[in-house]
């Protein structure tokens, strides 16, 4: 056959970037889908059911709970971030437990292998009285207390309001040290729930990738992109999307900062000093954004703020020190608990 024409070499590039992309479609699937409550996958550690009343309707609480070989009489709470569940704690876990700590990794309402109701009344007060019975059912009375992203503001609000159970409240890249309701239009839950629907494996890969590890991504964070897209278009996935817009709706609308001079524990910020993450950045001018999400500031200004603060600086880390740079994080951690 002759040398085919640029003409005809187009159809061929075509039919290539179609192969190419439905390659990258298969790629993302290598695993197999995933309901929204992660039935099928395995934490790190057993995962156990909490079953309780809450609002007229019964919840069943996932967590993990474990005990150390060697104890040190000491318990530590671990909050969940708003992309994430508990699993992304697992290292974290082993960790502790090898320093003789018993860790419970909660999944709240509404994430993870937790229930996600039709509709549920979220307030971070309602979050931390559903973990407090938890802990009570386990028989914990005291604990250090961490929380990372969203789970800072929890772990905020669990604090001012159990402060006699709270031994050290750790704050990982909480987010909440600002009020984006003041600079960022109101957008209502509708318009996050569309947001949520609208979210694609890629889309999302993207969103971590800028945000979270500075565009240089490992596979060592696949793991926690295949937990939040997984059961994307699955049965109940709308269900899944409006509980994420409830939520998202909460962290905006529930500040915690105007109490942090209430609190009455020991406190440690530990903040990846690269991190940026805002809430609404892209719903205002470029000019505003710029001065939203600066962690190395917002820092400084939250332990000044808390009567009983120690700031651990984590330089060129981003949202995620746990996980993008787990030696320096837990060498801050433990300097601090131990």
């Amino acid at each position: 056959m002759d040398n085919p024409t640029p003409a005809m070499k187009r159809p061929v590039f075509i039919i290539l970037l179609v192969l190419l992309s439905t390659a990258s479609l298969f790629a993302q699937d290598r695993r197999p889908a995933l309901g929204i409550n992660l039935e099928g996958y395995d934490y790190p550690y057993p995962a156990e059911y909490f079953t309780f009343e809450s609002q007229q309707q019964s919840m069943e609480m996932a967590f993990m709970y474990e005990e150390a070989g060697d104890p040190n009489g000491r318990t530590i709470l671990l909050f969940h971030g708003k992309n994430f569940n508990g699993a992304y704690f697992g290292e974290v876990m082993q960790a502790l437990l090898d320093e003789g700590f018993n860790v419970l990794a909660p999944d709240q309402i509404g994430f993870g292998k937790s229930t996600k109701p039709d509709y549920y009344h979220y307030t971070f007060q309602q979050l931390a009285q559903n973990t407090k019975a938890l802990a009570d059912s386990l028989g914990i009375s005291r604990t250090v207390v961490l929380g990372h992203s969203m789970g800072g503001m929890l772990a905020t609000r669990f604090s001012l309001m159990y402060p006699g159970t709270v031994e050290t409240l750790v704050l990982e890249n909480p987010i909440g040290l600002e009020d984006w309701k003041k600079k960022v239009p109101y957008q209502g839950i509708d318009h996050w729930f569309r947001q949520e629907l609208d979210k694609t494996y890629e889309g999302v890969k993207q969103y971590m990738s800028q945000s979270y590890y500075d565009n240089n991504w490992s596979p060592a964070y696949d793991e926690w992109l295949y937990l939040r897209t997984a059961f994307f278009g699955q049965p109940g996935y709308e269900r899944y999307a409006w509980n994420q817009a409830l939520t998202t709706d909460m962290v905006f609308t529930q500040p915690v900062l105007y109490e942090f001079s209430d609190l009455e524990v020991p406190a440690v910020l530990i903040i990846g000093q690269r991190d940026r993450t805002a809430l609404g950045t892209g719903l205002v001018p470029d000019s505003v954004a710029a001065t939203m999400g600066q962690y190395p500031k917002l820092g400084k200004r939250t332990a000044r703020e808390i009567p009983d603060a120690t700031l651990i600086e984590l330089d060129g880390i981003g949202h995620l020190p746990h996980i993008e740079a787990f030696d320096r994080f837990m060498d801050a951690l433990l300097s601090t608990i131990n």
